[in-house]
């Protein structure tokens, strides 16, 4: 769980775009963000591998 400190401060505009990153919808996690589906790798598979995220199935062979 990402510091509620860095989730406030991402949530401000900040003084140059450039700055701007990306954070995870659920758990704040900065990395490892998944841009399609607005969450972090973590959250990701949690989601997938309850089915939650339709369309996606957690592949094996």
């Amino acid at each position: 769980m990402a510091k509620k400190s860095w989730i406030e401060k991402q949530k401000k505009e900040p003084k140059f775009k450039v700055r701007k990153y990306n954070r995870c919808k659920l758990c704040g996690r900065s990395r490892g963000y998944l841009r399609k589906f607005d969450v972090c790798r973590l959250c990701f598979l949690k989601l997938a591998s309850e089915g939650q995220i339709p369309g996606i199935t957690k592949s094996s062979w």
